[in-house]
């Protein structure tokens, strides 16, 4: 005798349609909620999933590499490489891409941020993470003026704003 106890989720082809349905809802929903509210980073050859916003990802690279700077379009000069290097890419994968921004080389995600949030100017570079503008003529490198790279001569230098050197 057969035992018909178990319930069934396969169709007519043999495919286990209900599960795979409910797997799929479930995966595309964790990759949307990753792109949405997070980012998985890989630190010290470990993956971690990290909670942080977008908004605050960028507020702290641009506390953490132009937040010393007296002139205001310190902040929003490097929101706007943040900006145009994002063309192809999303802001986080461009803030967060090894040896990209060097507030960020070898360091723990979520203590930058908790650092940044205790900066000064933290209100200011949060109201930046929306703002356009264009005070780099469309800069997508910028370095120290105290270093110099070697990636500086194939580019065009833009504009300098207090100790940073723009390029495109």
């Amino acid at each position: 005798m057969k035992d018909n106890s178990h319930t069934s989720c396969k169709n007519m082809n043999g495919t286990p349609s209900l599960l795979k349905s409910i797997l799929l809802y479930a995966v595309f929903r964790l990759l949307l909620l990753t792109l949405l509210f997070g980012a998985v980073l890989s630190l010290r050859g470990q993956t971690t999933t990290v909670t942080v916003s977008r908004g605050e990802i960028v507020a702290a690279t641009l506390i953490l590499e132009a937040g010393g700077e007296a002139d205001p379009r310190a902040m929003a000069a490097v929101r706007e490489v943040i900006a145009n290097r994002a063309k192809n890419k999303t802001e986080l994968a461009v803030c967060l891409a090894p040896k990209q921004f060097s507030c960020w080389n070898g360091k723990n995600v979520e203590d930058g941020i908790a650092k940044a949030k205790r900066h000064p100017k933290w209100s200011q570079a949060l109201a930046l993470v929306n703002q356009k503008t264009n005070y780099t003529n469309g800069a997508t490198h910028y370095h120290a003026e105290k270093v110099s790279p070697s990636w500086a001569k194939k580019l065009a230098r833009t504009v300098q704003i207090e100790h940073h050197i723009f390029y495109k």
